[in-house]
């Protein structure tokens, strides 16, 4: 039996990131997925949205079900 596995190359938050440092947050995605780790990767609210940062992963974790990213913001885009 196999296990589903989805490849990704952007982070979408859909707003449930958790900060736990200053540019450090924790996201948990349903589902197993694979990230790519220490490349600069977008960050998007939404898959269709504009993007909102860069990051980079620093770890995946993957457990019941579930990925848990943990990813370090190198830059955020604003608009004033």
């Amino acid at each position: 039996m196999g296990m589903p596995l989805e490849l990704n190359t952007m982070i979408v938050t859909k707003g449930r990131e958790e900060r736990i440092e200053e540019n450090l947050f924790v996201l948990r995605k349903e589902g197993y997925r694979l990230y790519p780790l220490g490349i600069p990767l977008e960050v998007k609210k939404t898959i269709e949205g504009d993007t909102s940062g860069t990051a980079v992963i620093k770890k995946v974790e993957w457990a019941d079900e579930s990925t848990v990213l943990t990813y370090q913001l190198l830059s955020l885009n604003t608009t004033n």
